[in-house]
């Protein structure tokens, strides 16, 4: 989390449409980083059966903290590829996280998502427009896809799926959010949100 401020500029119910809007932002990118970050909240053993064959090596963990009677934090110490459906169930729920390269395996991740919150990052940069005060910033640019909700910060489960374009606070960013959203059919919607 960072400097950069989150325009929502799509928004839908239907995941694989905003799936797909994303992905035509993120070829708008004029670089993108070879790893894109995926996030997924596992509700239900069926969800985590369908996670683990699309990321086998993602790390999973408990949802939320669990403390042992020393106040210990508790790791996940089940192998959730193997464990059988009673035993994975006890465990829920869960969440996965990681990193793959770039145009792997993002498509499969956003078909094996089951009703918990996720989110595929893709950072990288802008084009650089000076004449409209558009400037391309690596620790800002990117787009954010979130599956169930519409804070970019994973805050609050929704029916709704949003699309994010990321940017530098100070640099032409809703100007570049209005124009990146009229490419793909939507709007900005909303003010800025903290990014990453």
């Amino acid at each position: 989390m960072g400097n950069s401020r989150a325009y929502a500029v799509f928004r839908t119910t239907d995941a694989t449409e905003a799936y797909a809007r994303a992905v035509q932002l993120r070829a708008q990118l004029a670089e993108c980083d070879a790893e894109a970050d995926l996030y997924a909240e596992l509700r239900t053993v069926e969800d985590v059966r369908r996670m683990v064959a699309v990321l086998p090596e993602a790390r999973y963990e408990y949802l939320e903290i669990r403390t042992g009677p020393a106040g210990e934090h508790i790791w996940l110490d089940l192998d959730v590829a193997t464990a059988e459906a009673t035993a994975l169930e006890a465990h829920l729920p869960l969440d996965a996280e990681t990193e793959v390269p770039t145009g792997t395996v993002e498509e499969r991740f956003a078909a094996a998502l089951g009703e918990g919150m996720a989110e595929i990052r893709w950072r990288g940069l802008w084009p650089a427009r000076p004449e409209v005060k558009q400037y391309a910033s690596a620790n800002d640019d990117g787009v954010q896809v979130l599956f169930h909700g519409e804070q970019a910060q994973l805050n609050g489960w929704t029916e709704h799926h949003t699309v994010f374009v990321h940017g530098a606070h100070n640099r032409g960013g809703l100007t570049r959010a209005q124009e990146l959203a009229a490419s793909i059919g939507g709007e900005v919607l909303g003010g800025p949100q903290l990014g990453w």
